[in-house]
């Protein structure tokens, strides 16, 4: 390779460096308290319907056949646990979220999201990760969480965000500057001894110097600190399987929030359950699981730092509410939202409700939208940061924030 293309490629590596993780100096400059925020993404349309039980509907055992998860029976110490007289949890979830909510961390917003129609995985999406008025034109440079942090960050020292994915999600474009770290390669040094001090001698007197050394220092930083986390679970575990995925992930991204950040963003994918959904156990149960053991352990390493934090869980839509003659379900309409947090008004289902009879369905199959996740954000974030009117216009405009009194 020519000296000038080795120029080029180590320039190309330097600007990708920066891109993702620096800006500037100023990542480890978080304030000293303050909320903290999380929201998870997942991908593919959970099907709510089957994680918050909704026992008194006799239709609900009539549509789902061989999906149905009994009703709670109190002798039973692993089915599902009752919540109130309508509403129960599913059995892969009642010893990890269970238990936050009955410690009043955890409430379910049913009922929820956007009024989107077109049940497409990539339109839904970003409809909401837009947040955007529907029916109109999309402006695709302006996510509502990068409104946020610019509202936040306005007037004042910019407040830390972070997305914890390969490349800046669609709820983060915006002017503001965002980091995004892939934790898929966590552990692993992005530039090895040889290309630091390549970079290191080529930006000497540049510049650019400073910014390229704090994004190299906080690529070893947080590679370093990653790996100090791995080898400690293993030797904790005694070699015992780990808990995969979002739970490893979760821990790490606590890490982080902890010391850094203020805003969040994470996206779990593989919750499209056409075929084999399963009930009680299954595809399905499985991913709550995993998902439930990696917001407990997220709560667990922000130690005291939970009880000023947020996490709101969501997805794109629902699930029809028959189960399909696949033994799956398929794409819906209105979802249930998690709401979680050390100081989070819990141990409640909040927001509008109905019954869950057939002829209260949307369109004869889908559980309908009563709480628009625009205006049930919108009244969070007004709360979380005590927002005035225009702000929160300018995060979600046309709609008007609604207070569930979730904190």
């Amino acid at each position: 390779m020519s000296r000038l293309a080795s120029r080029r490629r180590c320039l190309q590596l330097a600007s990708g460096a920066l891109a993702t993780l620096t800006l500037g100096g100023r990542l480890y400059a978080a304030p000293a308290n303050g909320p903290r925020f999380l929201l998870v993404f997942l991908r593919g349309g959970y099907d709510a319907t089957n994680m918050l039980i909704p026992y008194s509907s006799g239709f609900y055992y009539e549509a789902r056949p061989t999906l149905a998860i009994a009703r709670p029976d109190p002798a039973l110490n692993e089915g599902a646990l009752a919540l109130d007289q309508n509403w129960a949890l599913a059995p892969a979830l009642r010893d990890s979220i269970g238990a936050l909510y009955q410690q009043r961390q955890v409430a379910f917003v049913p009922f929820a999201g956007t009024q989107d129609l077109s049940r497409s995985h990539f339109e839904t999406q970003d409809s909401i990760e837009l947040g955007q008025p529907t029916g109109g034109a999309r402006d695709y440079g302006s996510g509502f969480l990068a409104r946020l942090h610019s509202t936040l960050s306005s007037g004042k020292a910019e407040l830390p965000a972070i997305a914890f994915t390969d490349a800046l999600p669609l709820s983060f474009q915006g002017p503001g500057r965002v980091a995004n770290i892939s934790m898929k390669s966590v552990g692993k040094p992005p530039f090895d001894d040889r290309q630091v001090r390549i970079l290191t001698d080529m930006y000497a007197g540049h510049p650019l110097e400073p910014a390229v050394a704090s994004g190299l220092e906080l690529r070893r930083q947080v590679a370093q600190a990653m790996q100090e986390l791995a080898d400690e679970m293993r030797t904790s575990s005694r070699d015992a399987l780990s808990i995969k995925g979002f739970e490893l992930e979760a821990e790490r991204m606590a890490r982080l929030m902890r010391d850094t950040y203020r805003i969040g963003f994470v996206d779990i994918g593989g919750w499209d359950t056409h075929v084999n959904e399963g009930a009680a156990q299954g595809a399905l149960a499985s991913n709550l699981t995993g998902l439930a053991r990696g917001l407990t352990a997220f709560a667990q390493s922000l130690g005291p730092e939970w009880n000023n934090t947020v996490v709101v869980v969501l997805s794109e839509f629902g699930r029809t509410f028959r189960e399909n003659g696949n033994r799956g379900t398929d794409h819906g309409h209105g979802s249930v939202y998690w709401v979680l947090g050390g100081s989070v008004k819990g141990g409640r289902i909040a927001g509008e409700q109905q019954r869950l009879e057939r002829a209260d369905l949307f369109q004869d199959r889908d559980y309908p939208v009563l709480n628009d996740y625009r205006a049930v954000l919108g009244g969070l974030f007004c709360s979380l940061w005590a927002l005035t009117p225009d702000q929160c216009a300018q995060i979600f405009p046309q709609v008007a924030p609604r207070d569930l009194q979730l904190i």
